[in-house]
């Protein structure tokens, strides 16, 4: 068979990639990666980074290029052949990642580079991906018994299919449900930009009226403008229970026993390597060191916050009660008694900054945003091979014109997708025997698609997102680093990786980048100062309900997995409403079944990790500090950014090259500030 992803070409081969290409590929693949492995610790007892790191990257490399695009394809254009096909792939992908961690001989040659006179001639990054490494051999079972180590092997690669399951099921029930309106009154508050998006969702469903959906855009839709309480709490109810026990599809694509066994497993495995609990596990790739620090640092914020998120949420009930009321404010009403309200003090409505964000203008403007801060040219290639027509690519170069990274641009929701945003790593930078393997990456979002011939408008927390997740990419691409293991996001401790990301996020909000990335859609006028006023003004409206809300989920998370008791099971309602209990102000009814959809914690990599969030916006808002100080173009501050932590990679400790970029440790004051909440003296 002529395999696609056997084809060694720069880029993949996304439009001839089928299903039946899957397994043989990765089955090929693995048998390579073994043999090379096999090879090269037989070849001689004096290893060095030459005979042995580097073909290993080299065979991990192809494997990866060739698993890459069909974990992609899997979440944005899934499909049951290539769910199964990847399905399949899983537990050899896992038992291989085991195996070679188990590998006694491997980890002895590990250790005989470490022990070895030529250690000390390594690059810093190259110590660093040794260093890694031995770490890695302990977290994979290397210490342990045969018995045990079989366990391991068996425990991740049943983690491993759970996740995906847990995954198929968010998305399957997300696609099942719709709603059909025929009477335009039925949808009355809706923006016109929201009712053309569900005339057009109902015509490619064969249907005459307005479609709604649980893809993002249209649920966020109702949930904010939709003056039909009714409506909304059908909405708000199928949302909310989604993979679960309750609500329109109860017990179908149900979670509930797939979570169960997923922290079974994790504990399990904390155990087998001889830690209390997965929290502790989770911390041995993380800037935190101990479990109790990271529930200190999250408890200090939720006193510092809770006043403010108190405040908040007493305001908006007076608001919905003086102006509209509504005595019994409920979780299916918060969204849309926000916007009222923010319209009426800061007369600001979303559907208005959205008319200022037009696709069209963003993102030039944001290329232009970073073309400031760090001389970098971005250009579009219209030719390439893809895997749906609303995919766009481009390159960027640097002020040198060396050509830095690629990226494949995402933007928009449709069925058999996965909702949310993200950044994937498509190719990864490395040095080959003639030059440099150019880093590619993924950037995917959810945006509400162009409507007619209008272009896609994109709401101030859209433009948020975007710029978010371009942060990761441009960690991905910008990196300088030669050796797969640590360039780019790779090797970046877990609690950092939101670092770039949420600094990028800063941009969003100042006068002289928005200028750049705004222009109406009709007009071309740019954001104007009365609106860009109006926005400041109301930019922390509700922020402590927000941060209160985003402690929630760390704080629910991170206990769940350290107080985690095989004889009391998950115990993930009873846990998440205690937590609820120390931080939360608006407590949903319940039904509510918010873990079943948690993705990032049950099939993402932050399990009793969520909290690397709140930590990285400590690190982005004092890093955001410096340029609010020197200007948000500052060469000097731009360059320093750029070269200790966009280029660095996972080369050298987060905090280490924190220091170096900032000149200190970070401290969470400017994060107080940038959100409103008054800082302890």
């Amino acid at each position: 068979m002529n395999n696609p992803l056997l084809a060694h070409s720069l880029l993949p081969l996304f439009s001839q990639i089928k299903p039946d290409h899957v397994e043989p590929a990765i089955d090929q693949l693995l048998a390579n990666a073994r043999v090379t492995v096999e090879k090269h610790l037989q070849a001689t007892k004096n290893y060095t980074w030459e005979n042995l790191v580097e073909p290993l990257e080299n065979a991990d490399d192809n494997l990866n290029k060739a698993w890459s695009p069909v974990s992609h394809m899997n979440s944005v254009v899934n499909s049951d052949a290539l769910r199964d096909a990847y399905n399949a792939c899983l537990p050899k992908l896992s038992a291989y990642a085991t195996e070679m961690g188990q590998n006694e001989t491997l980890y002895k040659a590990y250790r005989f580079i470490a022990e070895s006179p030529e250690y000390p001639k390594l690059t810093v990054a190259q110590q660093k991906i040794i260093n890694n490494a031995l770490r890695d051999f302990k977290l994979s079972g290397i210490d342990l018994d045969n018995e045990k180590k079989q366990r391991y092997k068996d425990i991740s690669q049943e983690l491993s299919k759970l996740a995906s399951n847990y995954e198929e099921n968010i998305l399957d029930a997300t696609n099942v449900w719709s709603k059909l309106i025929t009477d335009e009154a039925g949808l009355a508050g809706l923006p016109a930009s929201a009712l053309a998006q569900a005339k057009q969702t109902a015509q490619h469903a064969d249907k005459e009226g307005w479609m709604l959906t649980l893809q993002f855009p249209s649920y966020h839709a109702v949930m904010t403008y939709a003056d039909n309480r009714e409506l909304r709490r059908e909405l708000y109810d199928a949302y909310s229970t989604r993979a679960s026990d309750q609500g329109p599809h109860a017990g179908q694509w149900d979670n509930t026993e797939i979570m169960e066994k997923i922290l079974a497993l994790r504990h399990e495995k904390a155990q087998i390597l001889g830690y209390k609990n997965y929290a502790e596990l989770s911390l041995a790739r993380k800037m935190a060191k101990k479990t109790e620090d990271v529930i200190n640092f999250l408890e200090d914020l939720a006193e510092k916050s809770l006043p403010q998120a108190k405040k908040d949420l007493a305001e908006l009930r007076d608001f919905a009660d003086e102006q509209h009321g509504i005595k019994d404010l409920q979780s299916w009403d918060t969204g849309y008694y926000s916007e009222k309200m923010r319209q009426h003090y800061y007369q600001l409505s979303q559907e208005e900054v959205k008319a200022y964000l037009p696709i069209t203008r963003v993102l030039p403007g944001l290329f232009t945003v970073v073309e400031k801060l760090y001389g970098l040219n971005i250009t579009e290639i219209n030719s390439f091979d893809s895997w749906h027509p609303d995919v766009r690519f481009f390159q960027i170069h640097d002020k040198n014109n060396e050509l830095r990274g690629q990226f494949y641009l995402d933007l928009y929701a449709r069925p058999k997708k996965r909702g949310g945003a993200w950044m994937d790593d498509c190719v990864g930078r490395k040095k080959t025997d003639s030059s440099i393997q150019t880093p590619v990456a993924y950037l995917t979002c959810n945006f509400t698609p162009p409507t007619g011939q209008e272009p896609a408008l994109l709401t101030h927390d859209e433009l948020t997102t975007l710029f978010h997740e371009f942060g990761h990419g441009l960690q991905h691409m910008l990196t300088k680093i030669d050796y797969l293991g640590v360039s780019g996001i790779n090797g970046v401790e877990w609690d950092a990786v939101e670092l770039p990301s949420q600094f990028m996020e800063n941009w969003c909000w100042e006068k002289e980048s928005l200028q750049l990335v705004s222009g109406h859609y009709q007009t071309g006028e740019t954001l104007p100062d009365s609106l860009f006023a109006k926005m400041l003004a109301a930019k922390n409206f509700q922020a402590g309900m927000v941060m209160v809300r985003q402690l929630e989920f760390s704080l629910f998370d991170f206990k769940m997995h350290q107080d985690y008791d095989p004889a009391l099971g998950g115990r993930i309602y009873e846990t998440l409403e205690k937590v609820r209990a120390q931080v939360a102000v608006i407590h949903p009814p319940k039904s509510n079944r918010f873990p079943h959809g948690f993705s990032h914690i049950f099939a993402g990599g932050y399990a009793a990790g969520y909290y690397s969030y709140k930590w990285a916006e400590v690190l982005s808002s004092d890093a955001f500090s410096l340029f609010e100080e020197k200007g948000i173009f500052n060469q000097e501050a731009g360059n320093a950014f750029l070269s200790n932590i966009l280029e660095r990679g996972g080369s050298q400790d987060a905090m280490e090259l924190y220091v170096k970029f900032r000149g200190r440790k970070p401290n969470i004051d400017a994060l107080l500030r940038h959100n409103g909440i008054g800082v302890a003296a």
